[in-house]
């Protein structure tokens, strides 16, 4: 492997690293620099199809020609399953040298299933039958916590996205606990599963952001980029206190503090390809910084001027029926949905190309 500032991280103790994208170049690039994981949504599919459309295209044209009365969802919904399981087989050796715990995919289900955790688990089950290195991304909204237990008692590895609250990630450790639970009481194994709960830290950061200009809030602007980190921190002690088996992952990176905060953690980094060359590039030594705590005064700040913070940051800031209205919540999951509609968009351009914009 080449020797670079995120392979250094890896040595440095049991944090991992992940490639933000399912691409299949990028993450050869991640692989060969300490990777040793991946990630899929539906604004990285639609990303993916435009990068790798000399490849995509002509796949899904003949994904349409082979079955004729499959609708846009049902294409759609190959690509994706397609897609994530190609990505995982690049994953594979290190799935199998890690007994399963590493060398996973994440992919993500129907964003528009939100509120529905019947067809939520459904899709989950489904797709964890395609490859054995899949976690399967299920939101931490009220309706998902129900989805993330019965799931995970169903042998599913999770992934608890949609998620930037200390509130949230310890509703989906607990959730995965009950599951995995039932699934030991009733004699199914749990020893190679690798349930995952993600706190989105670039997106409460935004979200911070958006409430200082919204509101006319005047908030050290160097405060703002802490907010994330701070939420993860807090989060990780009371896992590390409670003993919860799902790991800790950090995601939507903004800046080099989202990696070389959380350096010297048991977590998972999952970090856009773009970034990883910049951070490759930083001449950045990492050292161990997950203890280190936020400054108090940056916290200090952040909770008197932006109520959302407080209610990110405190272990009872949200209940799990406020989990669907918090602000981050809301615009993540509006984001998610209307990537999967453009995802569909850019699926009928390919099969129904317009007439009027072609060329002769």
């Amino acid at each position: 492997m080449l020797d670079t500032p995120l392979l250094r991280t890896a040595r440095l103790g049991p944090t991992d690293y992940w490639n933000d994208s399912c691409a299949i170049e990028e993450l050869a690039y991640a692989i060969d620099r300490g990777a040793v994981g991946a990630t899929s949504n539906p604004p990285i599919v639609l990303e993916v199809l435009g990068k790798e459309k000399a490849y995509w295209a002509p796949r899904i044209v003949q994904l349409a020609a082979d079955h004729p009365t499959w609708s846009e969802v049902e294409l759609t919904w190959a690509l994706v399953e397609e897609m994530g399981t190609r990505a995982a087989a690049l994953l594979a050796p290190i799935f199998e040298r890690e007994a399963g715990k590493k060398g996973r995919l994440s992919i993500q289900m129907n964003p528009a299933n939100y509120p529905d955790p019947e067809r939520m688990v459904e899709q989950a089950v489904h797709v964890a039958g395609l490859a054995p290195n899949l976690n399967i991304k299920l939101p931490a909204t009220a309706a998902g916590m129900a989805a993330i237990e019965e799931a995970t008692a169903g042998g599913v590895s999770i992934n608890a996205t949609v998620s930037f609250s200390v509130a949230q990630a310890l509703a989906a450790a607990e959730a995965v606990e009950r599951g995995l639970r039932r699934r030991e009481d009733a004699g199914g194994g749990t020893a190679t599963m690798a349930p995952i709960v993600t706190i989105m830290i670039g997106r409460l950061d935004d979200w911070m952001k958006v409430l200082v200009d919204r509101d006319g809030l005047s908030v050290n602007p160097a405060a703002l980029d802490w907010a994330g980190i701070a939420v993860f921190k807090r989060a990780y002690a009371i896992f590390k206190e409670r003993g919860y088996r799902s790991r800790l992952l950090a995601a939507a990176f903004r800046h080099h503090l989202h990696w070389t905060e959380l350096v010297g953690g048991e977590v998972s980094l999952t970090i856009p390809y773009a970034w990883q060359v910049r951070f490759n590039a930083s001449g950045i030594d990492p050292v161990a910084r997950m203890q280190e705590p936020v400054d108090p005064a940056i916290i200090a700040e952040l909770m008197e001027k932006l109520p959302d913070f407080r209610r990110g940051y405190e272990p009872d800031g949200l209940t799990p029926a406020e989990f669907d209205t918090y602000g981050a919540t809301v615009r993540t999951l509006r984001g998610f949905i209307k990537a999967y509609h453009d995802l569909q968009s850019a699926i009928r351009d390919i099969v129904l190309p317009n007439p009027d914009l072609r060329t002769v």
